[in-house]
C-alpha cells in the first residue's frame, strides 16, 4: 500500500479500502503505529464511524469507550492500533475513522496533539442462495412455444445486477428487488420471455388424419372393383369373354389393401 512520511517519523498511509462479508472478522488498519520504545499509555485513540458515531476510544491505556452495537464485537490491537471487529454485520459497512493524539507534552506542543487522522471504507457484501430456476410454457403452437423464465435469490448485499443467458443468447431480465431498507438483504427475482421453434416432427393427429385419406381412398378404390356391375352375354364371342376376365384381373383390388382396411379401423 503506497504511503507518505510525515514529520517525526510518523507514517499516515492514503485512503485506504477494507472488505469483508457477512459474518467474517475484517480488520481496519490506522494511519499510526506506535513505536516499540513506547505504549499505548501515552495515547488517546479513537475509532469512530461516519464521522459522528464512536466505535471505540482508548486513553492512557485504558478503554474509555465502546459503542453499544459493537460491544464484545471490537478489540483494538495495542500496538498497530488495528481495529478489528468480528462477526460483520451489513450495517457495519461505511466510512471509518482513526484518530491518534499524543498525551505526551513538549514545550513547543503542550498537551495533548493530532498525530492523524485517516479514513478508511469498509465494504460488507453478503453472498445470495443458490438461484432457483423456473420455467413456465405461456403459449404453444406448431411452430414455436412461448417460455417464461424466472430466476430467484435471496439474501444478499448489496443489490445485484441481474444478467442472463437463454439459448446462448444475452437477454434483459426484467429485476425486481425486495429489502426492507437500503442496509437489509435483498431478495431479487428476475423474469425473461424465451420463444423457441419448434423441430420436431408432424404432430399424432396430423399424421393419422393424413393416414385416414389415404386408406379411404384405396378403399374406394378396393369396393368398386369388387362390386362393379358384370355385364355378361350368351351371345357373346369367345374373344369377348376373354376381354372380360382381362377387365376382371385388371380391376380386382391390390393384395395390400386388406391391410389398409385394417389399418384404417385403428
Amino acid at each position: 500500500m503506497p504511503h507518505k512520511e510525515v514529520a517525526g517519523g510518523r507514517s499516515a498511509q492514503e485512503k485506504k479500502v477494507a472488505k469483508s462479508k457477512v459474518g467474517e472478522k475484517v480488520g481496519l488498519p490506522c494511519c499510526y503505529k506506535i513505536p516499540n520504545s513506547e505504549s499505548l499509555q501515552n495515547y488517546r485513540v479513537y475509532w469512530q464511524m461516519n464521522v459522528t458515531d464512536v466505535v471505540l476510544a482508548y486513553s492512557g491505556g485504558e478503554k474509555i469507550h465502546e459503542h453499544s452495537r459493537y460491544v464484545n464485537r471490537t478489540e483494538l490491537d495495542l500496538k498497530n492500533l488495528t481495529l478489528w471487529i468480528y462477526g460483520v454485520e451489513i450495517l457495519d459497512g461505511g466510512p471509518y475513522q482513526c484518530i491518534v493524539q499524543s498525551l505526551q507534552s513538549s514545550p513547543d506542543k503542550p498537551g495533548s496533539h493530532l498525530l492523524c487522522g485517516e479514513p478508511v471504507t469498509l465494504f460488507v457484501t453478503a453472498d445470495f442462495s443458490e438461484p432457483s430456476i423456473e420455467r413456465t410454457i405461456t403459449a404453444s403452437s406448431c411452430e414455436s412455444t412461448e417460455m417464461m423464465v424466472k430466476c430467484s435469490s435471496h439474501g444478499g448485499f448489496p443489490k445485484p445486477t441481474i444478467y442472463g443467458v437463454l439459448n446462448n443468447v444475452s437477454v434483459l431480465l426484467n429485476t425486481t428487488w425486495e429489502s426492507e431498507s437500503g442496509l437489509s438483504p435483498y431478495n431479487v427475482t428476475a423474469k425473461a420471455n424465451d420463444c423457441i421453434i419448434s423441430t420436431a416432427l408432424p404432430s399424432y393427429s396430423v399424421i393419422t388424419a393424413s393416414s385416414i385419406i389415404i386408406i379411404t381412398f384405396l378403399l374406394a378404390i378396393a369396393l368398386a372393383a369388387k362390386y362393379f356391375p358384370r355385364h355378361t352375354c350368351s351371345r357373346c364371342s369367345k374373344n369377348q369373354d376373354s376381354a372380360e376376365e382381362d377387365v376382371k384381373e385388371i380391376m380386382n383390388p391390390p393384395k395390400s389393401s386388406k391391410v389398409t382396411c385394417e389399418m384404417s379401423s385403428l
